[in-house]
């Protein structure tokens, strides 16, 4: 199992980044770079407890979908969503969110396993965990620049 743990410390409300993240049209939006688009269940709006969406996008060169359910939900401090169909063996997406003085900080943490055996394990050692730290980097840098500049 890789796991993926990254903290963005963001100047605005717990309530406001929690919002933001679960925020499907953002996603949409933020994830432009791979035409990710919901397809299925949930497709605009905030997605809540017990709610699935599901996903298309462009991942190296090729189509996927990938189907996720929220397994856990606790506004505005945490809330989980859990692969329930596509192309990873296991796929787990924390988000914990915490009120510091001014500021929130929110952690995600992803926890996957990859098919195919050595073979999957060697391209996600060379590829894809880089490919996913760095989306999760360029989706918080989009709520972190979007949440600050709206002054709330």
């Amino acid at each position: 199992m890789t796991v993926i743990k990254l903290i963005t410390k963001i100047n605005a409300p717990v309530l406001h980044v929690f919002d933001l993240s679960r925020n499907i049209d953002f996603h949409m939006k933020s994830a432009s770079q791979t035409s990710e688009k919901a397809i299925a269940g949930v497709t605009t709006g905030l997605i809540g407890s017990g709610e699935i969406v599901k996903w298309k996008g462009k991942h190296f060169g090729v189509w996927l979908t990938h189907t996720s359910k929220i397994s856990k939900f606790n506004p505005p401090y945490f809330f989980v969503d859990k692969m329930i169909e596509g192309k990873f063996s296991s796929f787990v997406h924390e988000h914990h969110f915490s009120q510091k003085d001014d500021y929130t900080l929110m952690t995600d943490s992803l926890s996957y396993k990859v098919p195919y055996g050595v073979i999957g394990k060697l391209f996600d050692k060379l590829f894809l965990k880089g490919y996913l730290i760095r989306f999760l980097e360029h989706r918080n840098a989009a709520l972190k620049s979007s949440l600050e500049s709206a002054n709330i």
